[in-house]
Order: structure tokens, then C-alpha cells, then sequence
């Protein structure tokens, strides 16, 4: 098809004029249709998804404590609305009848589990971190005869999750160094 400036022009300002018309409400019914189809009961909130490490957006729609819903963040720059088969199994990950809900605590030694609340579980986690840190926290270290300063935490190590975004894992590699751990990995990598 051989299209002059001058049609190039008149198909380009027929084109914008249908999309001015489409913007003031002057719709076609199709329109209307898919806008009835969101939950207008759930309530809505941006995730993001936890499996690559890509950063995908989504949006869950959650409606008595249960996702109802579950579709790409069109505004994320990363993933723009898309989710693969995976972000979309997000949906089967939060409605899962096994996923556990509350803390749960084996005793060296002991065969059964028991739960705990978040108030007993915390604690003990950041007391076990100090006593960790403490006894395996090199501060010196022997380089060709001569002491060199180390401060290093050889007993610690963190690891990343797909989930956190960029300032989320900044801030948790920040804490890890804070406390001297200089083993640092990310699911990602792994």
C-alpha cells in the first residue's frame, strides 16, 4: 500500500481523533464490559512476585483473607502488566491449605514440632544470632607475620530472597555487614 504525506496526515489525525473520542467516554461497549470484570468487593494491594528475582510486580485482590484475584502491575517498568507461569502461581501459593501460619519449633534432639508465638520466636532468633556472632567473630588475623584487622563474623551467613526489591536487600546486606558477616549470597545466584 503506497500511502502519500498528506494521507499519512489524514489517517494520523483520524487516529488521534478516535483516541480523543475513546478518552471522553464515547466507548464501545467492549470497553464497558471489561471494566465490570474487577472484584469490586476485594481490596487491592502491589506484591512482588518471589520466585526469579526479576522483580515482577503484581496485584493481589484479597477478599475475606483469601486471593481472589491476581494480575500484573501494569506501571512496573519491569514487568508491565505481564507474569509468567510462575508469578501467576502466586495465587495457589497464598491459598494453600499446607502453607504454614505460625511459628513452628523443633528442640535439638526432640522427633516433634511445636508451635510459638512470634513474641517467643523473635527473641530467641536475636539471641542466637549475638551468642553466634560472639563466639565465631574474628578481629585480627595473621598476614605474613604482621596483625592485620579482619572484624569479620565467620559463623553467619545471609541469603537473599526474589522477593525483596532493590532497597529491601541494601538495607539487609547493610545489617549483615553491621554485625561483621562477610558471607553474603542471594537466591538469585544460586
Amino acid at each position: 500500500m503506497e500511502l502519500s504525506r498528506r494521507g499519512f496526515l489524514k489517517l494520523s489525525g483520524a487516529g488521534i481523533g478516535v483516541a480523543a473520542l475513546a478518552q471522553l467516554g464515547f466507548s464501545t461497549p467492549a470497553f464497558a464490559a471489561a471494566e465490570e470484570l474487577r472484584i469490586s468487593e476485594a481490596k487491592e494491594s502491589t506484591t512482588v512476585c518471589p520466585y526469579c528475582s526479576v522483580g515482577c510486580s503484581a496485584i493481589v485482590s484479597v477478599m475475606d483473607g483469601k486471593v481472589v484475584g491476581l494480575e500484573g502491575l501494569p506501571d512496573s517498568p519491569i514487568n508491565q502488566a505481564a507474569l509468567c507461569s510462575k508469578g501467576q502461581s502466586i495465587y495457589q501459593v497464598a491459598n494453600n491449605d499446607r502453607r504454614l501460619q505460625k511459628v513452628r519449633y523443633r528442640a535439638p534432639g526432640a522427633t516433634e514440632w511445636e508451635e510459638k508465638t512470634w513474641e517467643d520466636a523473635i527473641p530467641r532468633i536475636a539471641r542466637l544470632i549475638k551468642d553466634t556472632r560472639d563466639a565465631t567473630f574474628v578481629e585480627t588475623e595473621d598476614v605474613n607475620g604482621s596483625k592485620v584487622t579482619v572484624n569479620r563474623c565467620e559463623g553467619v551467613a545471609q541469603l537473599g530472597g526474589a522477593a525483596l526489591d532493590n532497597e529491601e536487600c541494601y538495607l539487609i546486606s547493610k545489617f549483615a555487614r553491621a554485625l561483621g558477616i562477610v558471607y553474603l549470597e542471594h537466591q538469585a545466584r544460586i
